[in-house]
């Protein structure tokens, strides 16, 4: 039986993992949180040491804030257990930490665990490698008022996919919050819109427009299981994998 350690497990995502590993009827090695206070499951409490949660856990889920990855990639190398990551906000500097991990232990990094959304993704990136450049690429996301990043992790996944269709870095093309007289939109740029309010779990629409014509194609999440189902998937998976940095689509054999 796989026992899964949880980082982030006082907030929404950790007690929804926690909640699917129950009822898959996997062992919880425990949680940690910043401020530790409460049970992630009957019997076992949220504690604040991510090292002792690593070196007790078979493999270990990270759904917290880009401020504690570093001590959880620490404490993932120094117990030699694999981790996946599904923290958004992410910025270069994380993500060069997330590399020197994965030299070390195997590491899943993803915007985004719903199954849906990465078969999206594969999608994605088919329909921009399959049409031509007069095709603009925007892609639209909505959650939740609570949501602190913008665009989505999901939502950068998306563009991700996009770019590779094209042949493109995202970075170079990345059109985010327009304002006032911005004049025309750039050729071959992806653009992003974030829509924040209510309750939304997570709403994404891929839109490919040309002249005369349109396609949408899009995922909504109407609940954080999926979520979880896909993380605890993920995280099964990874275990049997060696040092590397790995993604949702190994998981669906894409």
């Amino acid at each position: 039986m796989t026992s899964i350690g949880i980082f982030g497990a006082g907030g929404r995502m950790g007690r929804a993992i926690a909640a699917v590993a129950m009822e898959a009827g996997l062992p919880i090695a425990g949680g940690t949180d910043r401020a530790p206070e409460g049970e992630i499951a009957p019997g076992i409490a949220i504690s604040a040491d991510p090292l002792a949660l690593a070196e007790r856990a078979e493999v270990l889920i990270d759904f917290s804030v880009p401020g504690a990855l570093s001590a959880h990639l620490d404490a993932c190398i120094a117990a030699r257990k694999p981790i996946l990551i599904g923290t958004t906000g992410l910025e270069a500097v994380h993500h060069a930490l997330i590399d020197e991990a994965a030299a070390l232990i195997p590491v899943l990094q993803t915007g985004n665990t719903s199954l849906g959304v990465n078969l999206l993704a594969a999608l994605v990136e088919q329909a921009a490698a399959g049409l031509a450049e007069d095709w603009d690429i925007e892609i639209v996301e909505m959650h939740h008022r609570h949501k602190v990043d913008a665009p989505s992790g999901t939502a950068l996944l998306l563009g991700e996919a996009a770019a590779r269709g094209r042949g493109i870095a995202l970075a170079d093309h990345s059109d985010r919050g327009r304002d006032g007289i911005t004049g025309a939109r750039k050729p071959g740029a992806i653009g992003f819109a974030a829509l924040r309010g209510g309750s939304v779990a997570g709403d994404h629409q891929v839109i490919f427009a040309t002249e005369g014509e349109r396609i949408e194609i899009g995922h909504r999440a109407e609940n954080r299981s999926i979520f979880a189902r896909g993380a605890v998937k993920g995280a099964r998976w990874l275990l049997g994998q060696p040092a590397g940095r790995y993604d949702m689509k190994g998981v669906l054999g894409l």
